[in-house]
């Protein structure tokens, strides 16, 4: 599993993560609130996955949420 990025605000964590398909069926996104998963997809290519997470990061940045790592 690979961290792709983290956000904090007011004592809370969002993180994005990208799992590997062990069966060769692509990619997991998963977004997980405050280490409890929420949000989990499945896409092709690292890429598309990748640009999934970029869009929601920018959602979050626009609620006030900010990077840490």
């Amino acid at each position: 599993m690979v961290r792709l990025w983290r956000l904090r605000k007011d004592h809370r964590s969002i993180e994005a993560l990208l799992r590997a398909s062990t069966d060769s069926d692509g990619v997991g996104l998963e977004i997980h609130y405050n280490g409890e998963a929420t949000y989990s997809r499945r896409w092709p290519t690292d890429e598309l996955a990748a640009k999934d997470a970029d869009a929601r990061l920018r959602d979050f940045q626009r609620q006030g949420w900010a990077t840490h790592w």
